[in-house]
């Protein structure tokens, strides 16, 4: 029997669609900045359960921006019919037909939008994140992300989950903004 890398429970749960999500909001926001760190892109991938070592070289890290760029167009849509829409041409510019992989026998199979299973980063996180939010908006019919409301942030963040619509991405933000706002009414 192939060497499934832990247990499927825990492979399932690494790479649930979820998780996929995730760690595409992790890798829109830390592709933000203009020259993003590639050993910590490199430690973010290994954190969300790629093999290592890891090694980006920049133009790596070029493809995987200009991919998080676009991928937040669709998490940062006010609505879903937008959010639809962006990630519909996504999906027609930037990713490949559907298919199933095992990477050689080391995995479960699991689907892969990208091109093939050596594809570039930038593909592949391109295309795996349009497949997880293809899937939540399938799944909820709301839009998957929203930028966080607080003046100071311009990080991503999902939105669908159980409870009341958030507006920032942490509870950070939604404190800072709380005591500015305190602070200007009784300032």
């Amino acid at each position: 029997m192939a060497d499934l890398s832990g247990t499927p429970d825990d492979w399932s749960t690494r790479h649930s669609v979820r998780a996929v999500a995730a760690r595409t909001v992790a890798f829109v926001n830390a592709l933000a900045p203009e020259r993003p760190d590639p050993s910590a892109l490199a430690e973010l991938l290994l954190r969300h359960g790629e093999r290592g070592p890891l090694t980006l070289t920049e133009a790596d890290v070029a493809g995987m921006r200009a991919a998080a760029l676009r991928v937040r167009e669709v998490l940062a849509a006010p609505d879903t019919d937008t959010a639809a829409h962006a990630l519909n041409h996504l999906l027609a510019s930037g990713a490949g037909p559907l298919r199933l992989t095992s990477h050689a026998g080391t995995t479960p199979w699991h689907p892969h939008l990208d091109s093939d299973d050596d594809a570039a980063w930038g593909e592949w996180l391109l295309a795996s994140s349009c497949m997880a939010l293809a899937v939540l908006i399938w799944d909820r019919q709301l839009p998957p992300g929203a930028v966080c409301a607080s003046s100071s942030c311009q990080d991503v963040f999902l939105t669908q989950g159980a409870g009341p619509a958030r507006r920032y991405c942490s509870r950070r933000c939604a404190t800072r903004e709380r005591v500015a706002a305190h602070r200007r009414a009784h300032g």
